[in-house]
C-alpha cells in the first residue's frame, strides 16, 4: 500500500444544513459559483488536487504546507468578498501535516483524521493548523496564528497542538520569494494600472508615459468603492512581459489595466485594455487618438472607461469622482513629470534633479499645487539622505513650499500629502502636518503615500497604535513597493513607540535587508537592540552608521525625529547611549 507525505486540508460549509431548509436552490447556485469563480481556480493555481467532495465538505491534497495555507486564507478571504448580496457561504478549514495511505484517487490514514478534526476547531470564516503545518509556515507568510494549545480530539490518542487564523484580523501576503508571490483580494474591486509601453520609439519620452500612467492611478484612487495598488508596486513590472494572473496573485487584485502610448509630434494615441486578473480574460479595449493638447481629456476617457467596465462591481453613485487637473500648462506637467521621474531614483544626485524639475514647473505655473509639494517633499528627503546637509535656510524654504502646496491644493490629495510630512519631519509642526495628510486621506482613501506619512505624524504624536494601523495599510496599498524600506522603517519606529523592541528591531532589520544605509532603520535597529540587551547588533548597526555618516552621535540623534511626549524622546536617546554612540 503507498504511503506519501501530503498538506491536507478539509473544509466543510458551516451551517449548511439551515442554508439548504431556508433557500435550497440558491444555497446550491452560490455554492457552484464559489467553485467554478474561486475555490477551484485557487486550487489549481496553488497546485492542489481535489480528493473527494462530501457534500457541503470538500477534501484537498498539497505537495506544499506554504500552498495549502496560502490557498486557504486566498480563499476564505475571497469568500468574504463575495458573500454580499446572497446566500452567505462560510467554511471551516483544516489543516495537517501527515502521512496518508493511497487508495485509488482517494486518501486516508491518520493525516487525513487530524485535518478533520481540527477543521471542526476552526472559527467560521477561518483555520485551524496543526503545529507541523505552523512550523512550516510561521516564517514564510505574513499570516497571523494564535495558539490553541494542546487540544483532545475525537478518536486521536494523543493532544493536537492547534493554532488558529482569523481572516477578520489578517490581510495574508506570501513574502517575496524567487517563485512569486500571492496577496489576498481586497474586500472591494481592485485594480492595478502595470507601466504603458512606450510606442514612441524615444526612451526620453518614457517619463511622459510614465506620467500618464500616474495620473490613471491618481484618478481611479479617488473612487472611493475601488482599491488602487499604488504607482510604486505596480511599476516593479516596467520593463517587463508579465502574467496578468500572475500580476493579480502578487498584488492581490481582481483586475488589470495595461495599454501604450504612442507620441509623435503633438499627436498622441493611448490604448488601453482592462483584463480580469482571475481569468485572464478581456473586459474592456479602447483607443484614443488626440492632440498633446487633449492629454488630459485622454486620461479622462480612458479613467472614465476603466470605471465603466468595473461598474456592474460598484456603486452607482460611487463611480463619481472629481475632475480636478493639477495644471492646464503642459510644459509645466511635463516638468512635474521629469521631476517625479528623477525623484523616485531615491539618491541625493536624483534629488537635486527631482527639485530643480519642480522649481521649473512651478516657475511655468506658480499656483500648481503638488509642484510644490513634491519641492518640499524633495527637501524632506535629503534631510533622510544626507544628514546635515539641511540648515535653517532649508528648511525655512521646505516651509514656504508646504504652506503654498497646502493653501494651492486643498482638494489635492498628494499635494496636501507632501505637505503634511514636510511640515512635520523638516519643519517641526507635526500637529500641522497630520491636520494636513488627514485631510489627504479624506480626499483619497487609496494614496498609499497619505497612509504612510499619516502614519509617521501619528507616531511622532504618541498615537503609537494609529500609526502602526496606518502604516499596515500603506504597505497593504503598495506591497511591491521598491521603497518599501521606508513603511519598514516607520513600522520599526512605531513599534518602538510602544515598548515592543522585539517588534521594532526586526521591522528595522527588513528595512536594512533592502536599504542598508537608511538612516531611520538604522537608528531603530541600533536603539531597539541596545534596549534588548542585544549589545552586538546595537554595536554593528552604529558602526554601520558612523561608516557612513562619520558625524552622528547621540545629539544628532536625539534631535532627529521630531517625537512630541518626553517618555518617546528619553526613551530613544538612552537606546543610543546604550548603543555606546558618542556624545
Amino acid at each position: 500500500m503507498e504511503r506519501r507525505l501530503a498538506a491536507i486540508v478539509a473544509a466543510d460549509v458551516v451551517g449548511y444544513s439551515r442554508l439548504i431548509r431556508a433557500d435550497e436552490e440558491g444555497t446550491l447556485l452560490a455554492l457552484r459559483a464559489l467553485r467554478e469563480e474561486l475555490i477551484d481556480p485557487k486550487i489549481a493555481e496553488h497546485r492542489g488536487r481535489i480528493v473527494k467532495l462530501m457534500g457541503d465538505g470538500i477534501l484537498v491534497e498539497f505537495a506544499s504546507v506554504v500552498e495549502a495555507v496560502a490557498c486557504s486564507s486566498e480563499v476564505q478571504l475571497g469568500i468574504a468578498a463575495h458573500n454580499a448580496g446572497g446566500p452567505e457561504i462560510v467554511f471551516r478549514v483544516g489543516i495537517n501535516l501527515g502521512d496518508v495511505i493511497i487508495d485509488g484517487d482517494d486518501i486516508q490514514g491518520d493525516g487525513v483524521n487530524v485535518a478533520a478534526r481540527l477543521e471542526a476547531l476552526s472559527d467560521p470564516g477561518g483555520m485551524c493548523i496543526s503545529d507541523a503545518v505552523y512550523e512550516q509556515v510561521r516564517d514564510r507568510l505574513d499570516l497571523k496564528f494564535d495558539s490553541l494549545g494542546k487540544q483532545d480530539v475525537k478518536n486521536i490518542d494523543r493532544p493536537v497542538q492547534a493554532w488558529k487564523w482569523s481572516a477578520t484580523s489578517n490581510e495574508p501576503a506570501l513574502k517575496s520569494s524567487p517563485g512569486g508571490t500571492a496577496n489576498s483580494l481586497a474586500n472591494k474591486p481592485s485594480i492595478a494600472v502595470l507601466p504603458f509601453d512606450n510606442m514612441s520609439g524615444d526612451s526620453e519620452q518614457e517619463y511622459f508615459a510614465d506620467g500618464v500612467v500616474e495620473e490613471i492611478i491618481t484618478a481611479l484612487s479617488r473612487i472611493p468603492s475601488l482599491f488602487v495598488i499604488a504607482r510604486n508596486s505596480s511599476f516593479i513590472y516596467k520593463g517587463r512581459a508579465v502574467d496578468v494572473k500572475q500580476v493579480g496573485r502578487e498584488q492581490g487584485v481582481r483586475y488589470v489595466l495595461e495599454g501604450s502610448i504612442r507620441k509623435a509630434g503633438r499627436r498622441l494615441r493611448i490604448t488601453g485594455q482592462l483584463i480580469d486578473a482571475a481569468t485572464g480574460a478581456h473586459l474592456w479595449a479602447d483607443r484614443y487618438d488626440g492632440s498633446l493638447e487633449d492629454i488630459f481629456d485622454l486620461q479622462d476617457n480612458v479613467t472614465s472607461s476603466v470605471v465603466g467596465a468595473i461598474a456592474p462591481k460598484l456603486e452607482f453613485a460611487e463611480i463619481e469622482r472629481t475632475r480636478n487637473k493639477p495644471t492646464s500648462n503642459l510644459d509645466a506637467y511635463d516638468y512635474f513629470l521629469r521631476g517625479m521621474a528623477a525623484f523616485h531614483n531615491w539618491s541625493a544626485e536624483g534629488n537635486v534633479e527631482a527639485l530643480n524639475h519642480f522649481y521649473q514647473a512651478i516657475e511655468i505655473d506658480p499656483e500648481y499645487a503638488v509642484a510644490y509639494g513634491m519641492a518640499a517633499r524633495c527637501i524632506n528627503q535629503r534631510a533622510v539622505v544626507q544628514p546635515f546637509a539641511v540648515g535653517a535656510e532649508d528648511i525655512a524654504e521646505a516651509e514656504r513650499l508646504a504652506r503654498r502646496a497646502a493653501e494651492l491644493g486643498r482638494n489635492d490629495a498628494m499635494a496636501l500629502c507632501m505637505a503634511g510630512i514636510t511640515l512635520g519631519f523638516v519643519v517641526r509642526d507635526v500637529r500641522g502636518g497630520a491636520a494636513l495628510t488627514e485631510r489627504a486621506l479624506a480626499l483619497n482613501p487609496n494614496l498609499a503615500a497619505a497612509w504612510y506619512s499619516d502614519g509617521w505624524l501619528n507616531v511622532w504624536l504618541g498615537n503609537s497604535q494609529i500609526g502602526i494601523d496606518r502604516i499596515a495599510r500603506a504597505m497593504r496599498l503598495s506591497p511591491q513597493d521598491p521603497m518599501i524600506f521606508q513603511m519598514q522603517s516607520a513600522m520599526a519606529h512605531a513599534h518602538f513607540t510602544t515598548g515592543n523592541d522585539g517588534e521594532a528591531l526586526s521591522w528595522a532589520q527588513k528595512a536594512l535587508h533592502d536599504r542598508p544605509d537608511h538612516l531611520p532603520a538604522l537608528a531603530a535597529a541600533a536603539a531597539s537592540a541596545a534596549h534588548l540587551g542585544q549589545q552586538k547588533d546595537a554595536e554593528d548597526a552604529k558602526s554601520h552608521m558612523i561608516g557612513l555618516f562619520p558625524k552622528v552621535d547621540q545629539n544628532y540623534l536625539a534631535n532627529f525625529l521630531p517625537y512630541q511626549r518626553p517618555k518617546d524622546s528619553a526613551r530613544w536617546l538612552e537606546g543610543f547611549r546604550k548603543a555606546g554612540f558618542p556624545e
